[in-house]
C-alpha cells in the first residue's frame, strides 16, 4: 500500500506519497488536473531546470541567496538534468493557463532533492523561485525549449535532407519525364528539376526558421508577475540570460519589453506558422511521391519506393508508400497544432497569456515530429528506383509535346495534332509529320524532350 507524508502550503495540509520528490502544490495539481493523463514534454521541464540554475547563480551574485542554498540548488538541478527523476515532473498538460503548477512542480522537486543532499533548508518559493514568477519562467522555458529543439534537431534534419536530395537530383539529371499540371500531362521536365523544386522549398523553410532563433532567444525572465519586475533585482535578467547563453550555445538575451512576452506569445505563434509552412512542403513532397509510386500497373508507376512492409492484411503482395503516408499525417498534425497555437496565442488577457501549457505541448510536438520525420522522408527519396521504361513510353506518347510547335504551325493546328495523336494512340511526331509540312528531322529537333526541359537554355 502507498504510504504518505504530510506536506503544508498556504492552503493547509495535504497527503503526499512518501517517495515523491514533489510537495503540496504539485499534489494539489495532480488531484485537480486529470485530463490528458500525461505531463508536458520533458524538454520543457529541462528548460525550466536550466532557468532555475541560472537564476540561482544570479541570485547569489546579487545577494539574494547565500552560498549554501545556491550550491544545494545547483547540485539538485545538475542531478535532475541527468534525467534520473524525470518521472517526478508529472503535472497534467491541461492545468492553470500560466503553467504555475508546472513551475511549482519543478521548484518543489529541486527543493526536495536539495534538502536531501545538503544540510540546508531550501524553500521551493522563497529560494528556488527567488526573483521569479511562473509568469516569466514559463514563457521563457517555452521559448528556450523551442529554440533548443529547433537548433539541435529540426535545422540539422533540414540540412541533412537538402544534402541527400541534392545528391539524388544530380544522379537523375538525364532522366526526362512527363510533367503534370492539374494532374494532367504537361511539358516534359527532368527528375532533377522535380527534386530541385523540393530542395528549394526546403531551403526557403530552413532560412525562415533560422531567422526565428534570435527572437525565440529574447526571454521575458526578470519581468516576474506582470512585466514590471517586482521583487527582482536589477541586472538579474542579464545575468540569467548570460548563463543560459553559455550552457545552450544560443544567443539568449532579455527581451526589450517583458510585458509583450508575458501578455502574449506572438513569437511562438510565428514559429508555429513557419512549422505549418514546412508541413505544407512536407505534404506536397509526400503526395508527389505517392502519385509517382502509384500502381504498379494501374497508376503512374514512375518510381518504385523501397518496399518496407506488407501493405495489406488481406491482399497478398501489396506494398504501400508507408513513409510518405506517415509524413502526410505528421503534416496534418502540425497544421492542427498551428490552429491550436493560434487560438491559444490570442488568449493574452491583459497582462498574461493563459494558454501557455497547451502552446508548449503543441509547439514542441510539432518540432519533434518534423525533426523525426524528415530523415525518414529523405531516405525514402534517396532509395527510390526509377521506372525508365514507363517514363519513356509515357513521354513518347505525350500529346502536349505539340506545344513546341506553336510558333511553327500555330496554336489551333497544334491542338488538332495533339487531339489526333491522343485519339490514334500514336506519338506526336508521327501525327505531326502527316499534318504539317515539317520534315522528320525538323520535327525531331523541335520535339526533342531534352531540349524542351531547358527551353531557355
Amino acid at each position: 500500500m502507498t504510504q504518505y507524508r504530510i506536506e503544508k502550503d498556504s492552503m493547509g495540509e495535504i497527503k503526499v506519497p512518501t517517495q515523491a520528490l514533489y510537495q503540496a502544490q504539485t499534489q494539489r495539481a495532480l488531484d485537480n488536473f486529470q485530463f490528458a493523463g500525461r505531463p508536458l514534454p520533458i524538454s520543457f521541464h529541462h528548460a525550466i531546470l536550466e532557468i532555475k540554475s541560472a537564476a540561482a547563480r544570479a541570485n547569489l551574485r546579487l545577494g539574494k541567496l547565500d552560498n549554501a542554498k545556491t550550491e544545494a540548488i545547483l547540485s539538485a538541478v545538475d542531478l535532475l538534468l541527468t534525467g534520473k527523476h524525470d518521472d517526478q515532473f508529472c503535472v497534467d498538460i491541461y492545468q492553470t493557463g500560466s503553467g504555475t503548477s508546472s513551475n511549482m512542480n519543478v521548484n518543489e522537486v529541486i527543493a526536495t532533492v536539495a534538502n536531501r543532499q545538503a544540510a540546508v533548508k531550501v524553500h521551493a518559493n522563497d529560494d528556488v523561485n527567488c526573483s521569479q514568477s511562473s509568469n516569466d519562467v514559463i514563457p521563457s522555458a517555452l521559448q528556450l525549449s523551442a529554440a533548443k529543439l529547433l537548433n539541435k534537431k529540426l535545422l540539422p534534419a533540414l540540412y541533412a535532407m537538402e544534402k541527400i536530395l541534392r545528391s539524388k537530383a544530380k544522379s537523375l539529371k538525364e532522366v526526362i519525364k512527363t510533367g503534370r499540371t492539374h494532374l494532367m500531362d504537361a511539358m516534359p521536365i527532368t527528375l532533377q528539376q522535380e527534386i530541385e523544386c523540393w530542395i528549394w522549398q526546403l531551403n526557403e523553410n530552413r532560412v525562415r526558421l533560422e531567422h526565428s532563433i534570435e527572437e525565440l532567444c529574447e526571454l521575458p525572465i526578470g519581468g516576474t508577475a506582470v512585466g514590471t519586475g517586482v521583487n527582482c533585482p536589477p541586472e538579474f535578467d542579464h545575468q540569467v540570460c548570460e548563463h543560459l547563453a553559455q550552457v545552450t550555445g544560443l544567443p539568449v538575451v532579455p527581451c526589450l519589453n517583458k510585458f509583450s512576452r508575458i501578455a502574449s506569445q506572438d513569437v511562438s505563434v510565428n514559429l508555429s506558422g513557419q512549422l505549418n509552412t514546412l508541413a505544407v512542403t512536407v505534404m506536397k513532397i509526400a503526395n508527389d511521391l505517392r502519385w509517382m509510386n502509384s500502381g504498379p500497373l494501374a497508376g503512374l508507376s514512375e518510381v518504385r519506393l523501397q518496399p518496407l512492409q506488407p501493405g495489406s492484411s488481406i491482399m497478398p503482395g501489396k506494398v504501400n508508400p508507408v513513409i510518405p503516408e506517415a509524413l502526410a499525417m505528421i503534416g496534418a498534425k502540425v497544421m492542427g497544432n498551428h490552429q491550436t497555437i493560434s487560438l491559444a496565442g490570442q488568449s493574452g488577457n491583459f497582462q498574461l497569456n493563459v494558454m501557455l501549457p497547451v502552446m508548449a505541448e503543441c509547439l514542441l510536438e510539432s518540432l519533434n515530429l518534423l525533426a523525426n520525420g524528415l530523415p525518414a522522408l529523405a531516405e525514402c527519396i534517396a532509395n527510390f528506383e526509377v521506372n525508365h521504361q514507363q517514363l519513356e513510353v509515357a513521354l513518347s506518347r505525350n500529346p502536349i509535346l505539340v506545344t513546341a510547335l506553336n510558333e511553327k504551325v500555330g496554336y489551333e493546328q497544334a491542338a488538332k495534332i495533339a487531339k489526333a495523336a491522343y485519339e490514334q494512340g500514336k506519338p506526336v511526331i508521327e501525327v505531326a509529320k502527316q499534318m504539317t509540312d515539317l520534315d522528320e528531322e525538323k520535327l525531331k529537333a523541335l520535339l526533342d524532350p531534352s531540349k524542351l526541359t531547358n527551353a531557355q537554355g
